[in-house]
């Protein structure tokens, strides 16, 4: 539901992968060059120079990564449910690949802007 609300084809196919601290920071270092875990990492198929037949293809969207040991720290911190702070996650996974970004500021509010209007729709309200 929440790739239709981004009006993206119901057909795309997305990997969610869910891992620890120890994964997701080799991940991190090695393609952000930031040596600690972080709680997400999307990798978009449509993004780079080389293209493959698969990435070309409209139905693969890509891959996010989750740190299931960091969701866990974030959803105690928050006081909300591990369940509450996995869709968190999986949402700004999902707008990364659908090319939202924060790198900027304004980029940065317009990201946070949907993420909560997206949490309103699925009833959790956004306390992040």
């Amino acid at each position: 539901m929440v790739l239709q609300h981004l009006k993206v084809d119901e057909k795309t196919e997305i990997s969610v992968l869910f891992t620890d601290d120890k994964f997701i920071r080799s991940l991190n270092n090695k393609y952000r060059g930031i040596d600690k875990p972080t709680d997400v990492l999307s990798f978009s198929l449509r993004e780079g120079s080389v293209k493959t037949p698969k990435a070309e293809s409209d139905k693969l969207l890509g891959d996010i990564i989750i740190s299931v040991e960091t969701a866990q720290r974030q959803a105690d911190n928050l006081n909300h449910s591990m369940e509450k702070e996995l869709a968190v996650l999986l949402i700004h996974g999902l707008l990364h690949l659908t090319g939202y970004a924060h790198e900027e500021d304004k980029d940065y509010k317009i990201m946070r802007e949907k993420e909560s209007e997206i949490l309103r729709i699925f009833d959790l309200s956004p306390d992040v």
